[in-house]
């Protein structure tokens, strides 16, 4: 079996292409990351995850962004907002996150002899953020193949993005069809620490509408 790395948030999209990966035949190993996020139950959720797809290994690496702040996420002193469509990008966004989430994995992914890499971007029901649109997903690929070793020898990286095209009822409908628990999952911005979601932040009225639209019953835990 070919290996593969997967970046596992513990949320809806990264453990639907968890699924996804499984799915096509990889042995997969996952990727979680404590960056200093102020809701820690998604690193729970991600255990469980984990362990019932049964992932060869599953990491949870420590990167301080919560040092650098600029992102309601990692801030203090930062309110999670509520959901508000516009434009801008919303203060959510955390600084160069995926682009260090992805170093990680390509790290670990050259240790561990594996050419494969899948994250959960998303470019259409997402909440504007520049790293999950696919030319920034291009350039990395094309970045890491000309920073590792193992490419450079021939074995070249590629990065998987199952879900950057679908919308989220889409996303839904396939993990149901591939067996996915939504109830172990955890999407929210700000989530207690039982898991349980607020409701108004960005990523739950997504994942709520996602549910409404895909005609499936929401089995998220809100407050």
């Amino acid at each position: 079996m070919s290996k593969a790395l997967v970046l596992l948030s513990g949320g809806l999209d990264s453990t639907t292409v968890l699924a996804i990966a499984q799915s096509q035949g990889f042995e997969c190993y996952a990727l979680s990351f404590d960056y200093g996020q102020k809701q820690r139950s998604e690193l729970v959720s991600a255990k469980k995850i984990a362990e019932k797809f049964g992932a060869v290994e599953h990491r949870v690496m420590r990167v301080c962004l919560d040092d650098i702040g600029g992102s309601a996420l990692t801030d203090p002193d930062l309110e999670v907002p509520k959901f508000e469509e516009n434009d801008e990008i919303p203060i959510t966004y955390v600084p160069a996150r995926n682009t260090i989430f992805l170093s990680f994995a390509l790290a670990w992914a050259e240790v561990l002899d594996a050419q494969s890499i899948f994250i959960g971007v998303n470019a259409l029901d997402y909440s504007g953020y520049p790293d999950c649109r696919p030319e920034y997903i291009k350039a990395y690929e094309t970045m890491a193949n000309l920073a590792t070793k193992q490419s450079v020898e021939g074995d070249k990286i590629q990065i998987y993005t199952p879900l950057i095209s679908l919308t989220k009822a889409e996303i839904i409908k396939q993990g149901q069809a591939l067996g996915v628990d939504y109830s172990m999952t955890t999407t929210c911005y700000q989530a207690n620490d039982k898991g349980e979601a607020c409701g108004a932040c960005d990523a739950c009225v997504l994942r709520r509408k996602g549910f409404e639209q895909a005609a499936v019953s929401d089995p998220t835990h809100y407050q």
